[in-house]
Formats: C-alpha cells, sequence, structure tokens
C-alpha cells in the first residue's frame, strides 16, 4: 500500500464542483483534487474513486505545495467561468496568487481533463499529486513513458498524462514516488501551465498531443452557444440558466441519454446502507428532464431523448424498464465493492442497479406525458413515438390495477400506491388528447371509460375522508410527497378540498424542522414500506412540488418564500444533491442530481409566471 504523501480526504458533497464533456463527468473539491473520475463514460469504472473511499483509490491534486501533514488548502475563491462549465478556483498564499482552470473539452477524440495553472501574483509554490487507481480503485497501473509521454496502463485501459508551459519552450520535472505522480513547479505572475489527462483503449495507438488553449477556447465558446438559445429571462435566470447546464452536462451525447447522476454511493443518511447507482437512465428523471429542456428553449435535447427511448424501448415497450443504460441497455446488475469503505463509511459501495425491473407504473404516465408534451410543443411527428404510446396504453388497461414498486423503488412489498395510480391515469388521459387531435388513432370511448375507472378507483381507495387527504397507498394511514402531483398534472384542479386537505397535512407530517419536505415516513419494523433500515434527508424535489403547490392555490407569498430558501441550499457554485441533512445542516445523496435542478427549474417558471418573487 502506498505511503500517504498527500493528505486529503474527501470533502463534504457540497464542496465538490461538477466538469464534463456530456460523456462523463469528474468532481473536484475544494482544495484542487478530482476525487471522482469515470473514464470513459459516466457508467465506466472508475479511475479516481477517492469520493468512495481515500486517498489510495485514485485522486488527482493541483494546487499549493504544502507540507504533508498540514493538508491541502481550500482554495481562498472559485467560480464557474460565466454561464459554463468552466471551473476557476484561486489560492491566496503567502507567496502569492494562483488560478487554476479546470474543464472537460466536449468531446472529439479523446476524453480529456485539462488543467491549466495561472500565476496571478508573486511567485508560488505548486504541485501536481496524481495517483491512479483504475477499476474503483482496486488496480494500480503500469506507468511508464512512452514516446516522451507518460501513460498509465491496466488492462483495456490507458491514461496519458501530458504537461505542457504554455508560450515557452521550457519542460516540466515529474517523477514517481511511492506508486504515485509528481511534477513540482513555481509560477510566477503571468506563467500558464497545462496538465492533460486523456483516456485511450490501450490497444489503440496514442491520443493526440492536446491542445490546452485552443480546448478551453472552444469549450467556452460551447458553453455560450448553448446558453445564448434559453428562453427563460425571469428573475431567477442564473439559478436556471445553472441548473440547464448541469442537465446538459448530465446528458451522453452520443445516444440522447440522462443520467440521473454522475455519482454512485453517496449516501442518503450518512454511515447508513441507502447508497445506490445513478449513472444510468430513469425514464422518470430522463422524462420530467425533457419536459424542462422543452419549456426553456432547448428542442435538439427533447428530440435527441425522444430518439433515445424509442431505441431504447424498441422490441419489448410492453416490457417497459424503469431505467436503462445511457446507450439503452437493460441488464444492470448490482454489486456491492467491499474493497471500498464508502462515502464517510457509508457502506456498501453498490454499482449497477437492481430495481431496473421493478414495476413501477407511475414510469407510463411520465413517459406519455414526456411525448404529450412534445407533440404539442411542435417537435416533429413520429409515427413511431405515437405508435410506442398506443401499446403502452394496452399494456396499461390491463395492468394498472396491480401493486407495484412505486415511485421511489421502495424494496418492501408492492402496494396499491396513489401516485402509480394517478399517473396511470395521465398515461390514459394524453392519449386520449393525441386520439382526439387526430394524429392516433384508438377506441376513445373505451379508453373515457377506463379513464374514469382509476379515477373512481384512486379517489374511493387512496383517500381518507377523516383526515381530508389522500395517502401513500390504499388501505394506508401514511403520507407520501409525490401527491403533491395531484394538481401538477391535472388529475385534480388545485381549489379541490381534497387537494388542499393533502397539501396541508404534508406539511404537518412530513415537513423537517426547518421546513422541508420528507418523501415518506421512514420507521422500524415489518411496516417499514421500504424495506430498509435507517433515515434519510428532505428530498429537495418534493420541497419544490410544495412550492409549486403552495402557488396553485394561491399561497404565493409562502411559495416564494420556500423556493428562496430551497435556493440557499446550493453550494457556492450552485449545485444540488438528491437531498438535505437537517440535522447536521449539509447536503446528501447523489450529486448534482437532476431530480433536484429539474423541479428547480419548474417552480421558477411557475413563481415567474405568477408574479410571485420579490425585488
Amino acid at each position: 500500500m502506498a505511503v500517504r504523501l498527500e493528505l486529503h480526504v474527501a470533502g463534504r458533497i457540497e464542496d465538490y464542483a461538477l466538469i464534463g464533456d456530456m460523456q462523463t463527468a469528474a468532481l473536484v473539491c475544494r482544495d484542487g483534487t478530482v476525487d471522482w473520475l469515470c473514464l470513459p463514460r459516466f457508467d465506466s469504472q472508475a479511475i479516481f474513486a477517492g469520493l468512495l473511499g481515500t486517498e489510495d483509490h485514485g485522486f488527482w491534486r493541483v494546487g499549493p505545495a504544502h507540507a504533508p501533514e498540514a493538508g491541502a488548502p481550500d482554495a481562498t475563491r472559485r467560480r464557474y467561468r460565466g454561464d459554463s462549465l468552466v471551473l476557476e478556483s484561486e489560492w491566496d498564499t503567502p507567496d502569492g496568487t494562483v488560478r487554476v482552470t479546470d474543464f472537460m473539452p466536449p468531446r472529439d477524440g479523446a476524453p480529456q481533463v485539462i488543467r491549466i495553472v495561472e500565476g496571478v501574483s508573486g511567485e508560488v509554490p505548486m504541485r501536481s499529486a496524481l495517483r491512479m487507481r483504475f477499476s474503483y480503485g482496486r488496480i494500480v497501473p503500469w506507468v511508464h513513458r512512452r514516446d516522451g509521454r507518460l501513460v498509465g496502463i491496466a488492462g483495456p485501459d490507458s491514461v496519458w498524462y501530458d504537461t505542457a508551459v504554455l508560450g515557452r519552450e521550457e519542460e516540466l520535472t515529474t517523477y514517481g514516488k511511492d506508486l504515485t505522480t509528481y511534477t513540482d513547479f513555481t509560477v510566477s505572475a503571468g506563467d500558464r501551465i497545462a496538465f492533460t489527462l486523456s483516456w485511450q483503449p490501450s490497444h489503440k495507438e496514442p491520443p493526440s498531443l492536446p491542445e490546452p488553449e485552443q480546448a478551453l477556447a472552444a469549450t467556452g465558446d460551447f458553453w455560450s452557444e448553448w446558453v445564448a438559445l434559453c428562453t427563460y429571462h425571469g428573475p431567477y435566470r442564473e439559478a436556471v440558466i445553472r441548473s440547464l447546464i448541469t442537465l446538459k452536462a448530465l446528458t451522453y451525447a452520443p445516444t440522447g441519454g440522462i443520467v440521473a447522476a454522475p455519482t454512485t454511493s453517496l449516501p442518503e443518511e450518512i454511515g447508513g446502507v441507502r447508497n445506490w447507482d445513478y449513472r444510468y437512465t430513469w425514464l422518470r428523471d430522463a422524462a420530467i428532464t425533457l419536459s424542462s429542456l422543452l419549456r426553456t428553449g432547448y428542442r435538439e435535447e427533447a428530440r435527441a431523448w425522444r430518439e433515445w427511448l424509442l431505441r431504447a424501448v424498441a422490441g419489448d415497450p410492453e416490457n417497459l424498464q424503469i431505467m436503462y443504460g445511457i446507450a439503452g441497455e437493460r441488464e444492470l446488475g448490482e454489486a456491492e465493492l467491499d474493497w471500498l469503505p464508502g462515502y464517510e463509511n457509508s457502506a456498501p459501495v453498490r454499482v449497477g442497479n437492481g430495481a431496473a425491473h421493478q414495476l413501477q407504473l407511475d414510469v407510463y404516465g411520465e413517459t406519455i406525458e414526456a411525448l404529450h408534451l412534445a407533440h404539442m410543443t411542435g417537435l416533429s411527428r413520429n409515427d413511431y413515438a405515437s405508435q410506442l404510446q398506443l401499446k403502452l396504453i394496452r399494456y396499461l388497461e390491463d395492468h394498472w390495477n396491480q401493486p407495484d414498486e412505486g415511485i421511489w423503488e421502495v424494496r418492501g412489498p408492492r402496494r396499491h400506491f396513489v401516485h402509480s395510480k394517478v399517473m396511470a391515469w395521465v398515461a390514459v388521459d394524453r392519449t386520449i388528447k393525441l386520439v382526439e387531435s387526430g394524429d392516433a388513432e384508438g377506441p376513445l370511448e373505451r379508453w373515457r371509460e377506463l379513464r374514469e375507472d382509476i379515477h373512481r378507483d384512486v379517489c374511493e381507495k387512496g383517500y381518507d375522508p377523516e383526515r381530508n387527504t389522500f395517502t401513500q397507498s390504499y388501505g394506508s394511514q401514511e403520507l407520501d410527497a409525490s401527491l403533491l402531483l395531484i394538481p401538477q398534472v391535472g388529475f385534480l384542479p388545485p381549489d379541490d378540498k381534497r387537494v388542499i386537505g393533502t397539501i396541508e397535512a404534508i406539511q404537518r407530517e412530513l415537513s423537517t424542522p426547518d421546513g422541508f419536505i420528507l418523501r415518506y415516513p421512514t420507521h422500524a419494523g415489518d411496516d417499514n414500506v421500504d424495506g430498509l433500515a435507517g433515515d434519510e434527508g428532505a428530498f429537495l424535489a418534493c420541497s419544490f412540488w410544495m412550492a409549486d403547490d403552495l402557488a396553485m392555490i394561491g399561497r404565493v407569498d409562502e411559495a416564494r418564500r420556500l423556493f428562496e430558501k430551497l435556493l440557499s441550499l446550493r453550494n457556492d457554485l450552485g449545485l444540488l444533491a438528491e437531498e438535505w441533512d437537517s440535522k447536521h445542516q449539509r447536503q446528501v445523496g447523489n450529486f448534482p442530481q437532476a431530480f433536484s435542478h429539474v423541479p428547480l427549474i419548474d417552480t421558477a417558471l411557475r413563481l415567474t409566471a405568477s408574479g410571485a418573487y420579490g425585488g
């Protein structure tokens, strides 16, 4: 085992910045350490897995030199360069000020992580410390020089490490010690020194030498041009733009698939077992992402996702999975990596996701709603999309009244979840609208009767008249934050007393002390709905849904206050994980999380339309 010369432990989840190239992503800590990077895809094995273990499982730090026992200093300040995914971190040191610019250029060849060090003032001693560990920290690669370049090879993978003093002919000295690659140097004001990691299959020729300055300019241009397409210009534009950039970064460009998050096993409870792999495309998450992109002007991304969907479900639409791989893969077998201790000792670390083959009836509704919205906003017609919608409805005709695992992927017994039934109603309702528009054919009267049957079933079996609230499942006394979607999808109007009663009941029973919303109660015992031990944080998407509902029922000032309180939970770069730990006042869960950034956009649009904002 290597001697730890670089004293570093993973930061808090909110300490990380995201950089990416729309095929994979890296997380960069405040001290300049890349603690997470999978190559060449989001779902590939990690080359840096220090986030889920220790520095011995792989990291890459670039920053001011320091005494090993002191630990790497955090950057004095950091920011994204304008509306981009180019990260700038600056350190003020006794010797001067230095800036490190981190980015991944949109891919045209080998994937690259580029880090440009720039002297701002004084003369600052610096160090690059690179510890490559393939296969999620388990394999030490063979590191050697080849044609004047440094390469690490293990099995099918090779990673190339290049350095360049930009604008001059000097060379840097790189050396190995304790299974770690170091480059020590000093930067003066005006100096620019670049470091690049490039991935290539090990059996192929070396990747081209990087051109850091040209790549930086091209990356900046890409993001400027993409952000310019945004049609939202309201008071929350900064938060909306950052969320849109994050969603774009989570899109796998070759296929249009959208990952839920670029990480695995960041815990929903520190030290707990609720640790899941989110590097896949959930139909639910992707469908609501498509909705937000369409409503903010991004039709090309919506078209690409629709094409991904049609390919993913081709040949077997009746057996719709809740998630697929980013290229449409169906088998996502779950395994545990027992050599990784987990983030802050939150074990197990899981890769793959065993929930892929659960029955979750609500995904039929979310998928059809997304296709409906694409149709209504004028996305070019796709006949197969309409055929798919009709096939999904025919499946629901026979299965909507079955119990399922529900929106939250519970690993306990199947139940008749109210939200699942409501979304089945949405699927039928939107398909009826498609047929009524003349763009498809189907048995309208039969489906209208089906729509009415589902609606009546939910109102009779999923509603508690004594408490004036809908419940999590038929016959249950528990509540569930997914019930907040009832007025948003049009199942009942916002002014219906049952809707208002449900909103108020969720506020009473599922709110944390600081006013955020839990998904559902978690407790020990045989009646624990999700079949898992421990608790979890407040689910941020649910808290945004509450703000939406409050605005819909006329409590717009309260909605705005909750929304702006949620915005304050973002880290300094505008990023959100899946949940908020109210007890320890920190973000928890996989990061950054699409399912948090999408409802942020939706709530901003709703509040802007209602005029419910301050200032």
